[in-house]
């Protein structure tokens, strides 16, 4: 055998395997997970959902099927809107999800009646959309849109049971239904000539309205609302302002009335210091006053000794001259022998009468100046007191000097009244301290209250007011009454001035004129007087007051007058 005829059935069985090969990429077709097929013809029907098989051309016929899921929108809008069961148009879009349920049979079925449409979802909405519309309308029709819009699950699953027997005749399972949009249907799309929408209509412009009214409420019932919480709250924020207002103020008064106490501490710690610093200053004076009058007291008792020896010895001079007179008043009587005994016993008498005589006058004038000077010295006392007690009241500063016056007072009567044979010298004491008396209270006077400046005003009237009323009515002590009738035509009324006085003085001129003048000068002055009467607190009114004043003033002036005569005697 050569060669040759053995290749040859290798050859042949090559290209059998390569033909085979060829027919099989040529018209074998698979199927997959996604895409089944149909073969018809030779051989029958065929349903390839997860293999393969040849397609013979002019003998074979195949089918694809989609096995996918597909999406199918269905929109219902406006004129066709869904009609509820209380006549409301609702717009509606529903999505669809369904496929080819994965059987032989339905396959098949599906191959039949759908063709290869499945391929294609537009193609099969539009077959199918009717029956999608028709389950929507028939499950939309037996709720309200309330119940359609709050029982969304119960509508897709009523949907999906009115299409699940309808699509299984076409090999389609339907796996959900998803309601997308659900909204009432616009108010210009509703017919007033179709029943349903007239209907519908109504029912919309009675629930709108109620809601435009409820709307309204609750939009005035919240303005009104939020008006009162702003209303609350600007009363809020005026009581917080007020209630800050409230705390500055009291903080502030408090940091006033703290400043007021700081400043009183401090006035009163500086009028402690000004007192005490004057306590010192007067206490310092007092005791060069004291140390003054002590050292003039010591001159003035030695001036007293030295007066009072010679005044001893001038009375045992004269003393001496009276007994030698007597001595010679005796030897003449014994010389005198024509005068009788009954004589000399006479004048014996006379003399020793005329002797307890004068021991009595003696004794009675001694008595009299004792008298005086205690008088003096009560009153003094009670001067010096009456001083202490005013200078207390004035001003606490002034307490321990006006009580140092008042040691002072009573230390100068105590030398006075030790001096009770030298009138002047006890006397010129007495003014020395009135006149450091009156230095204090002049000082004291610049604190005086006014109260104690009325009262010291009306002291110095007291003073004046005499003479100023001694003045006024003397010209009018000799007259009965007056009657003036004219005064410008009697003698001497016509030269001189006006005034009515001559060229002379005021007080010439004729009788009438004098009259006058004094009259009118009385009423000019009348209401003055009465005013520091009533001051003084006489009735002007009554001659009682003015007789017992001008009586004091009287009583004073005499006194004051015996007072310097008796000076003047012990002086001399």
């Amino acid at each position: 055998m050569d060669i040759s005829t053995l290749l040859m059935p290798t050859v042949l069985i090559v290209v059998l395997i390569l033909t085979f090969l060829f027919i099989l990429s040529r018209f074998y077709r698979r199927a997959s997970k996604e895409v089944a097929f149909v073969r018809t013809g030779m051989g029958g029907e065929k349903v390839i959902l997860d293999g393969g098989g040849l397609k013979w051309p002019v003998f074979h016929e195949i089918i694809l099927v989609n096995m996918r899921t597909l999406r199918l929108q269905v929109d219902r809008k406006n004129e066709e809107g869904l009609i509820t069961a209380d006549r409301m148009r609702v717009d509606v879009t529903a999505e669809f999800y369904l496929r080819v349920k994965p059987e032989k049979e339905s396959i098949a079925k599906a191959a039949q009646t759908l063709g290869e449409r499945t391929l294609e979802p537009e193609r099969l909405k539009e077959l199918l959309q009717g029956k999608f519309v028709d389950a929507l309308r028939s499950v939309a029709a037996g709720l309200s849109m309330e119940q359609l819009h709050e029982q969304r699950a119960e509508f897709i699953q009523s949907v999906q049971e009115s299409l699940s027997e309808d699509l299984l005749k076409n090999g389609l399972e339907l796996e959900s239904v998803s309601l997308t949009a659900l909204d009432q249907t616009g108010r210009e799309y509703f017919k007033e000539d179709n029943a349903f929408d007239a209907q519908g209509l109504a029912k919309l412009t009675l629930i709108t309205e109620s809601k435009r009214e409820e709307r309204n409420r609750i939009e005035q019932e919240a303005r009104i609302k939020i008006e009162n919480q702003n209303l609350d709250a600007e009363k809020q924020s005026f009581e917080i302002k007020r209630a800050e207002e409230f705390a500055r103020l009291d903080q502030q008064r408090e940091v006033e009335m703290a400043t007021a106490q700081q400043e009183a501490r401090i006035k009163t710690e500086d009028a402690i210091r000004k007192r005490e610093a004057e306590e010192a200053r007067i206490t310092a004076e007092q005791a060069v006053k004291e140390a003054d009058i002590f050292s003039r007291q010591a001159v003035e008792e030695k001036d007293i000794e030295a007066k009072r020896r010679i005044e001893e010895a001038d009375i045992a001079r004269r003393r001496s001259v009276d007994v030698s007179g007597q001595e010679a008043a005796i030897v003449v009587a014994k010389k005198s022998e024509e005068k009788s005994q009954a004589e000399a016993e006479a004048a014996k008498a006379r003399a020793t009468f005329v002797k307890e005589e004068e021991q009595v006058v003696t004794v009675r004038q001694t008595a009299v100046a004792s008298r005086d000077k205690e008088i003096e010295l009560i009153k003094a006392r009670e001067e010096a007191e009456k001083q202490a007690i005013d200078v207390t009241v004035a001003a606490e500063a002034e307490k321990q000097a006006a009580t140092d016056k008042a040691e002072a007072v009573l230390t100068e009567s105590r030398a006075a009244a030790e001096k009770i044979r030298i009138i002047a010298e006890a006397d010129e004491k007495r003014l020395e301290v009135e006149a450091f008396g009156e230095k204090a209270i002049n000082e004291a006077k610049n604190i005086l209250s006014s109260e104690l400046i009325s009262f010291e005003l009306r002291k110095i009237l007291a003073q004046v007011a005499p003479e100023i009323m001694e003045a006024s009515v003397k010209p009018m002590e000799k007259i009965d009454s007056i009657k003036i009738l004219q005064a410008n035509g009697f003698g001497g009324s016509n030269g001189g001035s006006s005034n009515g006085t001559t060229p002379h003085g005021s007080n010439g001129g004729s009788l009438p004129n004098q009259l006058v003048d004094a009259a009118l000068g009385y009423r000019m002055n009348l209401p003055l007087v009465d005013k520091m009467l009533e001051e003084l607190g006489l009735d002007p009114k009554s001659a009682e007051g003015l007789s017992a004043l001008i009586k004091e003033r009287g009583e004073a002036t005499v006194e004051e007058t015996t007072v310097q005569e008796e000076a003047e005697k012990s002086q001399n």
